[in-house]
């Protein structure tokens, strides 16, 4: 790992603990850590969504967790710094980080990542040729979970929280700054809700290109 991230630490479980809004700003410029077998894979975070739990008022219809506990989002309503990993279209996969308290629902989309390190690896699992640009990586849920190897069936459940984790969030002191804050996109319900942060101007940011130069204007 490269000297920045051998320094950085697991981020607390109380991080978590509090709102999803609260923590998907402070989300931004820590670092997604993935250890395999072949090397270590991490990404900074530079974009992601807030997802509101039942217990809000009012509750956000866009979340997992709207109708309650199910063994498919169990893990939403369980302790903070828990990984969520679900499929979307059958084939891709998105990653979220729960938090609030144990026993209250609350999670936040991880969006878009920058490579921070093992570029070479995450450009083989995304069939990318060599120097592809970093948001063909990793803009966009889909495309970072793909570029660190990330699945239901492997990750789902981890916590991001534990040194012993193959999985982490980790922070190594860098500022976000102000995050640019917007609705969320993708989704059919609550779209105009800004639970939406970015980094702004930052290359790896997902969506539209008009809608991310309407970002600063919002």
């Amino acid at each position: 790992m490269d000297a920045p991230a051998c320094r950085a630490a697991c981020c607390h479980a109380r991080f978590l603990r509090m709102r999803p809004d609260t923590v998907a700003q402070r989300l931004l410029g820590k670092l997604l850590v993935h250890r395999t077998r072949s090397g270590v894979l991490a990404g900074r975070i530079v974009e992601a969504e807030a997802y509101l739990g039942p217990h809000h008022v009012p509750p956000d219809p866009a979340a997992h967790s709207y109708r309650g506990p199910t063994p498919r989002n169990r893990v939403l309503f369980g302790p903070a710094g828990h990984a969520y990993v679900y499929a979307i279209y059958g084939r891709s996969f998105c990653m979220n980080i729960s938090c609030e308290p144990d026993g209250v629902a609350g999670c936040v989309l991880l969006r878009a990542l920058e490579p921070v390190l093992g570029c070479p690896a995450m450009e083989h699992n995304r069939g990318a040729v060599g120097g592809a640009p970093h948001k063909s990586l990793t803009g966009g849920p889909g495309r970072l979970t793909q570029a660190l190897g990330l699945s239901r069936t492997g990750h789902n459940g981890l916590d991001l929280t534990s040194s012993a984790s193959p999985l982490q969030i980790r922070d190594d002191g860098f500022d976000a700054l102000r995050p640019l804050v917007t609705p969320r996109i993708g989704i059919r319900h609550a779209v105009d809700w800004p639970l939406r942060f970015a980094v702004e101007g930052h290359p790896c940011v997902s969506g539209p290109r008009k809608f991310s130069q309407a970002l600063s204007s919002f």
